[in-house]
């Protein structure tokens, strides 16, 4: 089943192509007929085409690839917008910035000062300044972002280049080109086919046209970035499955350590005990403690028992000499 149906590329107008007169020659092998003036482009070349470059697409972002959006002519510049934010991809829709692939590095510089002057603002540093200094930077921050605001999210050059009108956008087919960067292209009757590397037949000048193949390729985007997300948890599970097992495993000591660790540790171990003789050596401790409290016990019994004594013989001694005194008195 192809991705859009024909006749769906027929309402769209799809087919429709530039008056003969303003043809390309190398556009001949898409072009079907001529009627009234104006050439018909095949749209069986068109359906396989469109197929071809949706795989391509939705394989790249599964691949966590990135596509570039490419569209600053009127009639696509809020559909490239609408659907690249869409499927969360960086575009251009304003005027393509010359080394905007092959000089990316002074591009990323300006995306980087973008964003610094905005916190800048964001955190009122701009009342600290003048009016006139504020000014000037506040009207630098609308410019790039009119410039660079479709391609803030891009960390590095783009794996896939999406282009809409092939004259338009030459020079971001030449810089792709130049960087071995795939190019997919919506391609009419007056480009010149040669530099893309896939070309779609279709009119390119068609609002209607233009956002059903668009939506189409931010739909293979989405796909794409589905797929991603289903092989990343596949190859999370067994991740974890293996760590559970992992942590089951109990590893001995030899299969921990080194010999010389072994044999260094063994020497300073004391002596081990096996288990029998563990018990006895408890049970003679145990007999041992209850010995010495029979002992500590039979003593402190002696000891009450001499205590009891001398009070009872001091107690004597006292009866015998008040008896003494009292006979003493009655003598007298």
């Amino acid at each position: 089943m192809s991705v859009i149906p024909m006749k769906s590329l027929l309402e769209s107008g799809v087919h429709f192509g530039h008056r003969t007169h303003k043809w390309d020659p190398a556009m001949k092998p898409y072009i079907f007929t001529e009627r009234n003036g104006i050439h018909i482009i095949d749209l069986q070349k068109t359906v396989k085409a469109l197929e071809e470059a949706y795989n391509l697409v939705r394989d790249t972002v599964a691949e966590s690839g990135t596509v570039l959006f490419v569209g600053t002519k009127r009639q696509a510049q809020e559909t490239i917008q609408a659907e690249a934010e869409r499927c969360s991809m960086p575009y251009v829709t304003q005027r393509w910035l010359g080394g905007m692939l092959t000089n990316w590095r002074t591009i990323r510089g300006r995306v980087n000062e973008l964003e610094r002057m905005e916190r800048m603002r964001d955190k009122g540093d701009f009342e600290r300044i003048t009016k006139k200094e504020a000014l000037i930077m506040t009207r630098e921050i609308e410019r790039l972002d009119i410039l660079l605001g479709g391609i803030r999210q891009l960390a590095r050059l783009p794996n896939l280049l999406f282009v809409v009108d092939v004259r338009r956008e030459v020079t971001a087919i030449h810089e792709a080109n130049l960087l071995k960067i795939p190019v997919v292209a919506l391609v009419d009757t007056n480009c010149d086919p040669r530099d893309i590397d896939y070309v779609i037949p279709s009119n390119d000048d068609a609002i209607r046209a233009i956002k059903l193949l668009v939506a189409k390729m931010a739909d293979a985007v989405l796909e794409g970035k589905a797929m991603r997300k289903d092989m990343e948890e596949e190859t999370v599970m067994p991740t974890e499955v293996a760590i559970e097992g992992a942590e089951e495993v109990e590893l001995t000591d030899e299969e921990l350590l080194g010999a010389a660790t072994l044999a260094k540790i063994s020497s300073q171990r004391r002596p081990v005990v096996e288990e029998g003789e563990f018990v006895a050596e408890e049970g003679a401790v145990e007999a041992a403690v209850e010995d010495s409290l029979e002992e500590s016990e039979a003593g402190w019994e002696d000891e009450e028992e001499s205590v009891e004594e001398e009070i009872v013989e001091e107690e004597t001694v006292e009866e015998v000499t008040v008896e003494e005194e009292t006979v003493e008195e009655v003598s007298a």
